[in-house]
């Protein structure tokens, strides 16, 4: 009887190790990176972009807590517009003031806000007309994005910005019109999502056709 105690026993602690194993309970395997990152954020980015990282700051910011941007971004992607920041906006380049290791931190942290695993339908190819997307924007966008993607501080992101141009994709500036983000000023523009907009996905290609001549005008 004792052995089988015993036995018994050594099972639940092997299944309890396995289980704490399984749930990385002693944490990811770059959780000193975030942890690390977190107190990079707290330093430089929560003043802009809020405690929870979901643009609440005093000042104003992106929101970067967001599962449709985090959800269309790449790591270095994230890296690259900390580190290049946006010329004219109120986000500075840090990678004169962070070192490389405190950057891939700081990506790290905001990765780890990603919660869930988004498919977004995207054309194959975005082939626009920009003359027909400017009509557009005109009338959907500039409210918010200003003319000629200016932006405006607690508004609209600057899409005119020359690294917003240069770092972001066509597909990535057609997610984000089409999907929106949650819970932001940004609702959805995609004919079927729950949006004001109900706009067709050749519409949505003209409006980035229209965005990405504006790099050409820089």
């Amino acid at each position: 009887m004792k052995k089988i105690l015993i036995g018994f026993y050594i099972l639940v602690i092997i299944g309890i190790i396995v289980c704490l194993s399984n749930s990385n309970i002693f944490g990811k395997e770059n959780s000193q990176a975030i942890t690390a990152g977190e107190k990079v954020y707290s330093k430089n980015c929560m003043s802009c972009h809020g405690d929870t990282g979901k643009g609440e700051g005093k000042k104003a910011g992106t929101a970067l807590n967001n599962q449709n941007f985090l959800n269309s971004v790449t790591d270095k992607d994230i890296y690259n517009y900390i580190k290049f920041g946006r010329d004219g906006t109120g986000m500075p380049a840090y990678g004169p003031r962070l070192s490389q290791t405190e950057l891939k931190n700081l990506v790290a942290y905001i990765r780890d806000w990603q919660t869930e695993d988004i498919s977004f339908k995207t054309p194959n190819t975005i082939d626009g007309n920009a003359v027909n997307g400017k009509e557009l924007y005109k009338l959907y966008c500039q409210n918010c994005h200003m003319e000629a993607g200016a932006g405006m501080l607690r508004m609209g992101t600057a899409l005119a910005s020359p690294q917003y141009l240069k770092l972001t994709t066509d597909k990535q500036i057609w997610i984000s019109t089409a999907y929106g983000r949650e819970e932001t000023r940004m609702g959805p523009s995609l004919k079927g999502l729950d949006g004001v907009r109900q706009l067709k996905k050749q519409d949505i290609s003209d409006i980035v056709s229209y965005i990405r001549s504006l790099e050409e005008k820089k």
